[in-house]
């Protein structure tokens, strides 16, 4: 029965397999071709950005090819995603290197080519929610029958993450060997120690959004709920009123929601001048440059904005559902590198009080990056084209740039 049920998913797998294998016989492999392919969005954007940039800086003459689309769930929008799923096999058949940033279907329906790399950029930093193999059997994750059909996180050559520390994390959630697992840093992360854009990025949102003044910026940046890009239903657990009556004076807030999220937030007319929700404008990575403290639930982008050193709240009024469905690689209370709150009131005393542990996210970012230095990019990049050797001379044993 539950073959039956997934038959659709069955007939797109040796689809894609054909349609591969049948351009593995027409075409070679291009020694400089690179795919980047994401269904997370519409156009490049975080980790395969800044190796596109990279990539492309240093060989400009290697072809680079680029497929976004967002999956929509209409008769049409199935067969448009069917039609994007075709072109992916032709370029897995035919790129020295596909490089992706999260789940990626084709990528699992074909026995990799000898001369590809495929390439795995997670888009999540560290290691906090389970994900991939590691939600096995858990509402959030595939069933044990639906990997006798689809072994999904399967065939990456290469895996890139942010520290040492969580290379067993992705091993797991990967079902793959550990030493495929590099952990050369996070691309995205390069954009927080670029100060000359840091100041076009103020004049930016200011320009914008003239009632941030002279504000300071309170970033409250919550997780998908929900399985695959479906959202389930959320409850934002903050009081903006709340908020609004107690900080506005010097604090605005900025909201920013996941990238499969569409509601949940709901802001009175009171309190639009403290609350703002960014929608298109600016990307996370802008967003936490720019905020002076962040709140967040389960969200992986504390390991990004630890980097800049800065408080770090969390609150949600699920913890114990989201665990029971998703589970996390840490205990959550004792991993944490800040205060959890279920209610605003506590949240905005202690954001008042201004009592910030900092040590406790100096260590917390220490932790989980080798390196914290900007140049991710420039070393998985290195890594990429087997430049073991400029990689070796670039940093000196401790890891401090030579030159």
């Amino acid at each position: 029965m539950y073959a039956l049920k997934i038959l659709p998913t069955i007939v797109t797998k040796y689809f894609i397999r054909s349609v591969f294998y049948l351009s593995c016989l027409l075409f070679k492999v291009n020694p400089e071709k690179v795919t980047f392919a994401s269904y997370r969005a519409t156009r490049i954007e975080g980790n395969l950005n800044h190796i596109y940039k990279e990539l492309h800086g240093r060989f400009p003459n290697w072809t680079c090819n680029f497929l976004f689309k967002k999956y929509n769930t209409s008769i049409i929008g199935k067969f448009d995603y069917l039609l994007h799923m075709v072109k992916a096999s032709f370029h897995l058949a035919t790129s020295r290197f596909f490089i992706i940033d999260d789940f990626y279907f084709p990528v699992y329906a074909i026995h990799p080519r000898k001369g590809t790399d495929i390439v795995q950029l997670w888009h999540a930093a560290g290691a906090f929610k389970k994900f991939g193999i590691s939600t096995v059997d858990k509402p959030f994750g595939p069933s044990s029958e639906y990997l006798k059909h689809i072994n999904i996180h399967s065939n990456y050559t290469r895996v890139y993450v942010s520290s040492s520390e969580v290379i067993p994390y992705y091993a797991e959630a990967f079902g793959m060997s550990a030493d495929r697992i590099f952990p050369l840093g996070l691309p995205r992360t390069d954009y927080f120690f670029n100060e000359c854009e840091h100041e076009r990025l103020k004049e930016l949102i200011r320009k914008d959004f003239p009632e941030i003044k002279d504000k300071k910026i309170i970033l409250y940046a919550p997780t998908f709920r929900g399985k695959s890009h479906y959202q389930e239903s959320f409850r934002c657990p903050l009081n903006f009123s709340e908020m609004r009556k107690h900080l506005a004076e010097e604090y605005v807030l900025l909201i920013h929601l996941h990238p499969y999220m569409s509601s949940g937030i709901t802001i009175n007319e009171e309190d639009k001048e403290f609350v703002i929700h960014i929608k298109n404008s600016f990307n996370i990575e802008q967003l936490l440059t720019l905020a002076d403290l962040l709140i967040t639930d389960f969200s992986s982008v504390i390991f990004d904005y630890s980097l800049l050193g800065r408080p770090i709240a969390f609150i949600a009024n699920d913890l114990e559902e989201y665990t029971k469905e998703r589970d996390f690689y840490y205990p959550f209370l004792s991993f944490i590198p800040g205060p959890f709150f279920t209610e605003t009131e506590p949240l905005v005393n202690w954001i008042v009080s201004g009592e910030f542990d900092m040590v406790k996210i100096q260590q917390f970012r220490e932790r989980f990056f080798d390196w914290i230095d900007g140049k991710a990019s420039c070393r998985i990049v290195n890594h990429l084209v087997n430049e073991e050797k400029a990689l070796e001379n670039y940093f000196n044993k401790d890891g401090v740039e030579n030159g």
